[in-house]
């Protein structure tokens, strides 16, 4: 497999393309959801609502927290996750600006 061109796209394109890689996983956007519904949340609650084992909550909490989609704090020995607003809304305005170019002219 070869190596991906990035430079060949603008920054819009590349970043835009990131966050759907990370979204672009079942388990990830269940978290999203969850998260976006009760706004902040320890990290063994999230195993009890997804049914997944502790290692993979944690892996793609872990991949969420890189793009920057969710923001942690540690209290005591757990972690407490929440949606990152300011990349949330970054990330909308991507989507939408692809939406948006879609001008339903094709035959």
């Amino acid at each position: 497999m070869g190596v991906t061109r990035t430079d060949l796209f603008t920054e819009q394109q590349n970043e835009l393309a990131k966050i759907a890689r990370i979204l672009g996983h079942p388990a990830r956007i269940a978290i999203v959801q969850h998260l976006s519904r009760i706004n902040a949340c320890i990290n063994s609650d999230l195993v009890q609502e997804l049914g997944l084992a502790q290692a993979t909550i944690s892996q793609h909490l872990k991949e969420l927290k890189n793009v920057g989609i969710i923001q942690g704090t540690v209290e005591g020995s757990s972690m407490s996750y929440c949606i990152n607003a300011t990349k949330w809304n970054e990330c909308k305005d991507l989507l939408t600006g692809l939406f948006d170019e879609y001008k339903n002219e094709c035959c």
